[in-house]
């Protein structure tokens, strides 16, 4: 039996409304649970960009990324493993503001995970924190038992170490439409 791994999945589309729905129905129908997605604008004008992570088989994420595809919308479609991106989350936390003074301890996180402090009231301090998820997970579990007001993390956000194929792609294409 093929071993599962972490994919990320990049989605390169023209922006119309339905895509992340039909997107979604692929993973749905293979009982593929989509562990983190984030869309924003690429790197291309007028195109989108969608980053998916999942953990499966080498030979489920080649075939999801065929199905994906065939959508119209899709430009082109890439996986990586792990180790052939550079990737981050984002995470907020929202803490007690009393803990900032009373508890030396948070004060050790804060400095220890190189967070950052994003705001300050009387109530309450929030924390920003960017890495790979598990020194999210690390900050998380130190904070958990100071007691965590509300917690946020982003989808992660990506770029291949090898070079993308799809400028080009999209020059080749407006070439053709000359």
């Amino acid at each position: 039996m093929e071993e599962k791994k972490w994919f990320t999945i990049s989605v390169y589309s023209e922006n119309n409304v339905g895509l992340l729905n039909r997107i979604s129905g692929i993973f749905l129908k293979r009982h593929i649970n989509i562990e983190s997605l984030n869309v924003s604008k690429s790197e291309i004008d007028q195109v989108s960009k969608f980053t998916i992570v999942v953990h499966t088989t080498h030979n489920w994420v080649h075939n999801i990324v065929g199905q994906i595809e065939k959508q119209i919308e899709v430009i082109k479609a890439f996986y990586h493993r792990d180790d052939e991106t550079i990737y981050q989350e984002s995470a907020l936390f929202k803490i007690n503001s009393a803990l900032l003074f009373d508890e030396r301890q948070i004060q050790n996180i804060i400095k220890e995970s190189n967070s950052q402090i994003v705001t300050v009231s009387r109530d309450f301090f929030v924390l920003a924190k960017s890495g790979r998820r598990h020194e999210i997970d690390e900050m998380y579990d130190a904070l958990k038992p100071f007691g965590i007001m509300q917690f946020v993390r982003s989808g992660r956000i990506s770029v291949s170490k090898a070079e993308m194929q799809i400028t080009a792609l999209l020059r080749e294409f407006q070439t053709m439409e000359e």
